[in-house]
């Protein structure tokens, strides 16, 4: 368990160094200090304002679970979305709950 902690922090690091190998290669007029590692993984070294620190981590109504970090490399969690998800998902059959008992209401 110890070599696979090691392994994602080496991978986080060198996510960052491409990160910011990639925007120090661009003239500095042209430097974003945002965009997308590979193509793939997003990356964000911009200060984030507190509007975009609530929309990316608490915004129920986004339906993605996962989006770009605020500030690094990666992705972070919705958790508004989660919260909503699992408020959503009282009174369905897999979790064996009803709305009714749930509210405090008998099921009869």
């Amino acid at each position: 368990m110890k070599k696979l902690g090691t392994l994602v922090k080496l991978v986080g690091v060198s996510l960052v160094a491409a990160a910011v190998t990639q925007e120090l290669r661009k003239p500095p007029e042209e430097r974003t200090w945002h965009g997308r590692v590979a193509g793939f993984v997003p990356y964000d070294f911009r200060v984030p304002s507190l509007d975009k620190v609530k929309e990316t981590y608490w915004n129920p109504d986004k339906p993605q679970i996962f989006s770009e970090r605020v500030l690094g490399v990666g992705w972070g969690i919705n958790f508004g979305r989660l919260y909503k998800m699992a408020r959503e998902c009282r009174g369905c059959e897999t979790c064996g709950q009803s709305p009714e008992t749930d509210q405090g209401q008998s099921a009869a």
